[in-house]
């Protein structure tokens, strides 16, 4: 009898070491999908090339990249709606697919040098391929994470925000020695095959599974997040104030995020008569911390809460874009300002899935996130709006003022909200 029991521990411990490890498994296939979708959104690298050496304009230039914004959030809702259904691991190669097929026929350049091209093949299929992955990576990490969903999430999202600073120096590199078409083409291989084999890696958890419990190493009891919360149907979360609340609220603080990815190094160059390759660093330092900075936020929020941390990183977003004209008056500080910047871009990315988790379930969370992502598209009016405002004053204020504004509103709407969400989310 006392052999039958310490077998059953040591099965038990087992099963819960192979569980620990499969879950840091389930971590990096998102990671890998995430540093894909990345790559794709790291576009910058590309302007300068067409319009000098395929005489394109700016505006046709970054056409292509704008597409496949508002492609990449529209997607959401549906691959997030099929996830559900048929789990993370087929929608996500299928996402493979698209990003080969897109990435392939946008090296066909050559022979159709047209910007309508790139907006189909990039654009479009590109956008598709982003959405497909980028929304299985969340649910999933949220699945096998309920004891610390902001760290999953954020760190299984990282990749995203350190594309750029990965990649865009070896974009630069390799459009020198390829061109643009011939960048595509290795990009489509490259591109194609980082992504499925994180397509073949990410899963659900099996039914039954009851994620390994652990004490809260600040409070020393049980981590309230692991407590049951009401699985939400989209139809129901369609109806209540909460869902618009928080499509508002992120439509706001992305658009300064995007603001901030435009006119940073503009600013560095124009203002502040930098190098473009100096200016440039200021970017990489925006990068850089939304990149790592996820799940640095991602970890705050478990033991801090999440509203109280976007509250907190909201409040600095906010500051630092409506004193930026006044205070980036030198490469220290524009560095500096950027990377406050950088965090706050890396805590939308990072938390706001975890929001709508922790107060409708994760049952329809691909859907339910994706329904709230499609504010990503409209938030990107903000930076159109700030660049239009930069030609119509010759001036970086108001488009800094405006991104400052709208973080404000998006910070007021998150406050409105905090009593819903608590009242809904597990007590602490």
């Amino acid at each position: 009898m006392v052999m039958l029991k310490t077998e059953e521990l040591i099965l038990e411990a087992k099963n819960f070491e192979q569980s620990i490890s499969r879950r840091w498994t389930i971590l990096f296939g998102g990671f890998l999908l995430s540093l894909m979708g990345g790559m794709s959104y790291a576009w910058g690298s590309f302007v300068v090339p067409l319009v000098r050496d395929w005489g394109w304009t700016a505006t046709q230039a970054t056409l292509p990249f704008t597409v496949m914004i508002i492609v990449f959030a529209i997607t959401m809702i549906p691959a997030g709606w099929i996830q559900d259904l048929i789990g993370p691991r087929k929608v996500a190669t299928w996402g493979a697919v698209l990003f080969f097929i897109g990435y392939a026929l946008s090296g066909l350049l050559r022979w159709i040098p047209h910007p309508a091209w790139l907006v189909f093949s990039y654009g479009f299929i590109v956008g598709v391929a982003c959405g497909l992955t980028y929304a299985c990576i969340a649910p999933t990490a949220r699945k096998w994470y309920a004891d610390r969903p902001g760290f999953a999430v954020s760190t299984a999202v990282m990749g995203f925000g350190l594309a750029a600073v990965v990649f865009s120096p070896l974009k630069r590199q390799m459009i020198n020695f390829w061109g643009v078409d011939g960048t595509f083409m290795v990009l489509s291989l490259f591109v194609a095959l980082v992504a499925l084999l994180g397509a073949r890696i990410i899963k659900n958890p099996p039914d039954g599974y009851v994620c390994p419990k652990r004490k809260d190493s600040v409070k020393g009891r049980a981590n309230p997040s692991m407590a049951v919360v009401e699985d939400i149907s989209p139809r129901q979360f369609v109806k209540t104030r909460v869902f618009y609340v928080l499509w508002l609220a992120l439509a706001m603080v992305i658009g300064g995020g995007l603001t901030a990815i435009g006119l940073i190094p503009a600013y560095g160059e124009i203002v502040l008569e930098l190098e473009p390759a100096i200016a440039a660093v200021a970017m990489s330092a925006y990068a850089l911390t939304n990149g790592l900075g996820r799940p640095i936020v991602g970890n705050l929020s478990d033991r801090f809460g999440t509203l109280r941390v976007m509250t907190f990183v909201y409040i600095v977003q906010a500051t630092v874009f409506l004193i930026f004209p006044w205070v980036a008056v030198n490469m220290g500080l524009l560095i500096l300002c950027s990377l406050l910047l950088g965090v706050g871009y890396a805590t939308t990315f990072a938390l706001f899935p975890v929001l709508v988790a922790s107060g409708f379930g994760t049952k329809y969370l691909g859907l339910n996130y994706g329904l709230v992502f499609s504010a990503f598209g409209v938030g990107a009016l903000t930076s159109l709006i700030g660049s239009r405002l930069l030609d119509l004053t010759n001036s970086f204020t108001p488009a800094f003022l405006l991104a400052g504004v709208t973080t404000v509103l998006g910070l007021l709407l998150l406050l409105a909200l905090r009593r819903d969400v608590e009242r809904q989310s597990p007590k602490s």
